[in-house]
């Protein structure tokens, strides 16, 4: 426990939190030796089934994450688990598993299942409490929910383990491509954010363009393009239902929610000069925050909602511009080579993710909202659309190769942990949504 906390308080020292007394402190993160918590993950056991399952859904979260090691089941030699008893300490001493994540999966009589698990400090040999009273946690759900109970404990061992809230109980909206490139289709399609249940929310006889997620409500927003013009529509993931926020004369880019979910700010094009407008959706008021001859876009609001950053070309080429989210005090905090888009800020408020072109190479970056501290966490032929993990410590873009189709990866705010996305399809445009409830 002491290893992860240790490791996020370096990070932050990098300049990947906000804490003042510590902006001037430059450490650079990606020389940085890490070394990921060796934790044991047995199966879990009992009368119902998914105990496997479970304990290999945990195990791929907290890898992924970079910050833990989950150990080799074959190197387990501890037969006697049992989730309200210490384990024996000594013979995962052995294996070195610094921390231990025991389970029991059982049905109730209506056919519900329950899931008790404990989280041991192998070489302190005590329990990590779980709750406010101590001890282990039950989780109870359907039988066909029991991802989203892995994932849960998931969160609650890398909250409990590093200090930090996590994010392996969400979902990702994206745009899924399939078919010839001179005829591409483009529908919108909903997975967890581990790849798994990938499914599609539309039928693919329009075009849609950047799906964003409400922080507020499990609704999100998206552009469809049609043969007469283009639309913006509001789509609600719980019920199906979609509506449509209007069509313009011009075309539309690029939708983003307020923070409370009460407004969308988005571009619109007209006559080849494209501003920022934003709408309140319970009175469709329309409200324009630019007035530039320049092409302003990708607005982001700041996690208080006080603020959007967006990018312009007013200076020339595309580079990175933040204001008050009544359009005033408008200005530029990206100042480096090369040309800056579709920024995005973090959840935490502490960075604004972006993506950048130099030259023929593209990259995903981090820089504070004052615009210093420009770290580059990614480079490729193309990267591009960086959407943050609700925690903040992860992003999700899309990277396509020389002739290849675009395809899901992440990177964590640190840059040394990138990796694909399991899902297998051709996809762009991600969008995390924040924690489910």
């Amino acid at each position: 426990m002491l290893l992860i906390r240790l490791l996020l308080a370096a990070l932050c020292l990098a300049g990947l939190a906000t804490a003042p007394a510590r902006a001037d402190i430059t450490v650079d993160v990606n020389q940085a030796a890490v070394q990921p918590l060796p934790i044991a993950i047995p199966s879990f056991s009992g009368s119902a089934p998914y105990g496997d399952d479970i304990a290999k859904v945990i195990t791929a979260n907290l890898q992924r994450s970079g910050l833990f090691k989950p150990l080799d089941p074959a190197t387990f030699t501890d037969n006697s688990l049992n989730v309200n008893q210490p384990p024996a300490f000594s013979a995962w001493k052995q294996i070195n598993a610094q921390a231990l994540i025991i389970g029991r999966t059982s049905l109730d009589a209506d056919g519900r299942l329950h899931v008790d698990f404990a989280l041991w400090d192998v070489f302190s040999q005590k329990q990590i409490p779980l709750t406010a009273a101590g001890g282990g946690m039950t989780l109870t759900s359907t039988p066909d929910n029991w991802r989203r109970v892995a994932h849960k404990i998931s969160d609650q061992v890398y909250e409990k383990l590093t200090g930090e809230k996590g994010y392996f109980d969400s979902r990702v909206v994206f745009v899924a491509e399939s078919g010839p490139k001179a005829k591409r289709v483009r529908r919108l399609a909903i997975m967890d954010q581990d790849g798994a249940n990938p499914s599609y929310l539309t039928e693919g006889a329009t075009q849609v363009f950047t799906p964003r997620f409400s922080a507020a409500t499990q609704e999100i927003t998206y552009m469809s393009l049609r043969d007469d013009g283009a639309s913006l529509y509001l789509f609600n993931i719980e019920t199906g239902r979609q509506e449509t926020l209007g069509r313009f004369k011009g075309m539309v880019f690029a939708p983003r929610f307020s923070p409370d979910g009460n407004q969308v700010a988005f571009s619109i094009e007209e006559r080849g000069n494209t501003d920022i407008f934003v709408m309140d959706l319970r009175s469709r008021a329309l409200k324009r925050l630019t007035a530039d001859p320049s092409i302003d876009t990708s607005p982001a609001y700041s996690p208080d909602g006080s603020k959007l950053v967006f990018n312009s070309d007013r200076g020339g080429s595309p580079q990175i511009y933040v204001m008050n989210a009544d359009g005033s005090g408008q200005h530029r905090i990206s100042f480096g080579e090369g040309r800056y888009t579709t920024p995005v800020w973090s959840p935490r408020g502490d960075l604004i993710a972006f993506t950048k072109q130099t030259g023929n190479t593209f990259h995903i970056g981090v820089m504070r909202p004052d615009g210093s501290g420009e770290r580059i966490l990614t480079t490729a032929y193309l990267d591009e659309g960086p959407t943050w993990a609700p925690n903040g410590r992860v992003l999700m873009f899309f990277r396509q190769q020389p002739g290849g189709s675009p395809r899901l990866w992440t990177v964590d705010v640190s840059g040394r942990v990138e990796q694909a996305e399991p899902y297998p399809g051709a996809a762009d445009d991600p969008a995390w949504s924040p924690l489910l409830n």
